[in-house]
């Protein structure tokens, strides 16, 4: 691409102090495996103005997706237009209120995870990388120019409980390292003196199996997966490749110069709410800057890869898929008042794509049960069934409130025969 001149570039401060909170919001899109992606006129598309050199920086975003395909082969379209996306972002950490993770995972060993992380070390803003680096280290390397953390083989961190456990204060880290404005505090020095120690900063982490929730819910998630025959990517050499990599990099940070201001200032329209605009509204402002195709493409990448990961939690018997499961149970039956405890295992125990009757011997029992809606403060009592008798069991009205809050996207319609509801719409 033939380089325009840069203009000049803007002395960087945090611009922290100017930085305001964005809204809280839900999360609803829809289904990246069964529906098509949604078109153009029903994403909401902040237009930038026609003065800030669009067509240039579209086409080094285009540049740097095209590199990163030559070495890597991303599980899908949306997550190649992500990953760029998130790389450009890191340019711009110092006007963003949150800071992205990038989480990099994968079933098993050679997916291409730790590939992706070398690409990310040669085009992202001030790379530090980290593999079993303690969490004292880390926020001692993050200053008021927020550098960007690499963490290779993070299952070695948080693979097991155990292991979890020891670094706690690492997961701690990097949750709050996503808002701005989350210090740590420590005492240093002979004299034992409170020190407060900067958070923010974006990272990417790489490993096997899913990272720990809190982490997972703050994260654009890139599902690697082994290459597929047929599918061919080119032998990355350092020596050889990092340099061009680097000039994209650099002109990366130009351009990211150049419209910080303007960056700090946008709040573009999201095809998503909650946390999940949070994490991905970088990546959209991103691409509302570059213009061309990228508005459009980075609210697809981001409607349908939020509605994957949605999806992922509700099949994850650890979360919300519990509460999922119920509501369908409930509606199954034609939505009564109440249910009692028996009928209610019955039915969660018989779905052979649930992980309930695997939960112990016999299944899911009604101290299991018990246990796993207390958290959501769902209790059992004595309820009243339409023959007049009463039993243990759980009444309608006390799901209402979690349902609403946890699985918003599970439709309550399902078929006579208990088959499933499809995602709402």
């Amino acid at each position: 691409m033939q380089e325009t001149s840069p203009p000049p570039i803007p002395g960087q401060s945090t611009a922290a102090d100017r930085v305001a909170p964005r809204s809280r919001r839900v999360r609803i899109s829809v289904n990246e495996s069964t529906a098509p992606a949604a078109p153009a006129a029903s994403l909401p598309i902040s237009t930038p103005s026609p003065d800030r050199g669009q067509p240039n920086a579209a086409a080094l975003l285009d540049e740097l997706r095209t590199a990163l395909a030559r070495f890597v082969v991303l599980p899908s379209e949306q997550a190649l237009d992500a990953t760029v996306l998130w790389i450009a972002a890191t340019h711009l950490q110092q006007v963003w209120q949150h800071a992205p993770r990038l989480a990099v995972v994968g079933p098993a060993k050679r997916c291409g995870k730790s590939r992706l992380l070398d690409l990310l070390t040669e085009t992202v803003h001030r790379p530090v990388i980290t593999v079993n680096s303690t969490a004292a280290a880390i926020f001692r390397s993050i200053s008021d120019e927020p550098p960007t953390l690499l963490v290779d083989e993070a299952d070695t961190i948080f693979g097991s409980p155990k292991v979890a456990e020891k670094n706690e204060e690492m997961r701690g880290l990097l949750n709050a390292g996503h808002q701005r404005g989350r210090p740590v505090l420590r005492v240093v020095g002979k004299e034992h003196t409170p020190h407060s120690f900067a958070t923010f900063a974006m990272a990417a982490l790489a490993g096997i199996g899913d990272l720990p929730d809190t982490i997972m819910d703050r994260s654009v998630v890139i599902r690697m997966r082994r290459r597929a025959e047929g599918e061919q990517v080119s032998p990355y050499r350092t020596r050889r490749d990092s340099p061009s990599l680097q000039d994209l990099r650099a002109r990366l940070g130009r351009w990211a110069a150049s419209v910080s201001e303007q960056a700090l200032h946008l709040e573009p329209g999201m095809p998503v709410e909650d946390r999940a605009a949070d994490t991905w509204e970088p990546l959209v402002i991103v691409a509302d800057l570059a213009g061309g195709t990228w508005p459009e493409r980075a609210r697809t990448a981001c409607a349908q890869m939020v509605t994957a990961e949605v999806q992922a939690e509700e099949d994850n018997p650890s979360n919300a898929r519990i509460l999922a499961d119920i509501r369908r149970a409930f509606a199954a039956t034609g939505d009564p008042e109440s249910v009692s405890t028996d009928a209610l295992l019955y039915r969660l125990n018989s779905d052979p794509e649930a992980p309930w009757a695997e939960a112990g011997r016999g299944g899911l029992n009604p101290r299991a049960l018990s246990g796993l809606l207390r958290e959501y403060s769902i209790r059992s009592g004595n309820v009243r069934m339409p023959d007049g008798t009463q039993l243990k069991g759980y009444t309608r009205a006390k799901f209402a409130d979690a349902w609403k809050r946890y699985c918003p996207t599970v439709h309550p319609d399902t078929g006579s025969d208990g088959s499933r509801g499809t995602p709402a719409k």
